[in-house]
Parts: structure tokens; sequence; C-alpha cells
């Protein structure tokens, strides 16, 4: 394998066996089928079926695709709204709903933090870090989503594949990620950096 080829990896170390069912009832309700949605998000049709069973430990490009698909924040998938109903009608806009979660990727490493709602629009905060010598590369999320990340340590490379951006520490970059989009760290030292990603609310919308 060449130096810097992504290696696949489960998203999760734990949990990964809830993710599954939360996947088929965001799906059910959109009523699209297993086969439509695996085809609209490029995913294998045995993939996904695992992956909702519970079988499978699925990568976190995988998560990511299917969530793009479904129109839904990645947090979702995660347990966040089960958590938020869980709070009883407090009222509050913020919830820890799956804070706590790592999810990891071919060279990310992202522990959600915090999930916010505010009116048509979900918030996700990770701490995030980027592993050199290798590159993320990431689908495109449903229309309009944007990521903003700042750097703490190391020199980031992120954004659209076909024009990234460049941050050092306490350097700020966004763009929105409706298209592919890739992470690395540009030289040998690892990156930190917070990334919040930003979800307008896309209305469950049947098979098209």
């Amino acid at each position: 394998m060449k130096p810097g080829t992504p290696v696949p990896r489960p998203a999760l170390d734990t949990g990964a066996q809830a993710v599954g069912p939360r996947i088929r009832r965001l799906r059910e309700e959109r009523g699209v089928s297993l086969s439509e949605l695996a085809r609209r998000a490029g995913v294998g049709k045995a993939t996904l079926s695992g992956l909702e069973n519970g079988t499978r430990n699925p990568t976190l490009e995988t998560l990511w695709a299917v969530t793009a698909e479904l129109g839904v924040p990645l947090a979702l998938a995660l347990g966040a709204d089960e958590a938020r109903h869980g709070r009883h009608g407090t009222g509050e806009t913020g919830t820890a709903g799956a804070a706590g979660a790592v999810v990891h990727g071919a060279a990310v490493q992202a522990a959600l933090l915090e999930v916010f709602q505010d009116e048509a629009v979900t918030y996700e905060l990770y701490r995030l870090t980027v592993r050199a010598g290798t590159v993320q590369t990431s689908p495109a999320h449903h229309a309009g989503v944007t990521e903003h990340v700042t750097v703490f340590g190391g020199t980031l490379r992120a954004g659209p594949a076909d024009a990234p951006l460049t941050a050092g520490p306490g350097e700020h970059v966004s763009w929105t990620s409706d298209v592919p989009h890739t992470y690395a760290a540009a030289g040998d030292e690892d990156v930190r950096a917070s990334l919040l990603i930003r979800y307008p609310r896309r209305p469950p919308a049947p098979g098209r």
C-alpha cells in the first residue's frame, strides 16, 4: 500500500450495534427502501443491510454517505435525538445527546462534544485530530451544510477536494461541504482542532 493511502477502519470502537436501528428508522420515516438508499449513498446493499442489522461496524465514510442521503446530521445516527427527548421537556436547545461518542476515519478522529438545535439548523461540535501522513476524503453532505474549523496545533489542509484551504495554529477556515472534501495534516505533526458542522434541516423526502 502506498504511503498516505487511507486505511479503512470501523468508525466506532463501541456502540456500533445501536447505530443500525437508528439508520433503519430514519430510512423508513422517509419512505426509502434499503436498496434505494444504498444506491443513492453509493454503498453496497449488503453493507447497508449489515449496518442496519448491527452485524457490521461501518466506516465513517459510509455513515456520512448514508446520513447525507437521509438529509440528517451524523449525530442522529449516534443517538442525539434519543437523548434530547430523554430530557423530560426541559426546553433546552443544546443536548449532550451522543456527546462523548468518538468516530474514526482514515485520517481523522472526531469526538462529539455537543449538539445544538436552533430553529431550522442543527450544529455539531467536535474535537478533531487529523493524523499526519494520510488524507481523509469525505463524501458530500446534503445541500447547504457548512464546516468551520479552528486549528490549535499543526497545519491543516482541508476543504473542497478540488480547492483545499490551509490553516495553522490560531487560524480558522470554513467551506460549504455539499461537495466531496478532504482533511490532511500539511506536515509531520498531527493537527488538533475544533470542528463545527452546520446542517440546515431538510424536510423528509420520499423516493425521487
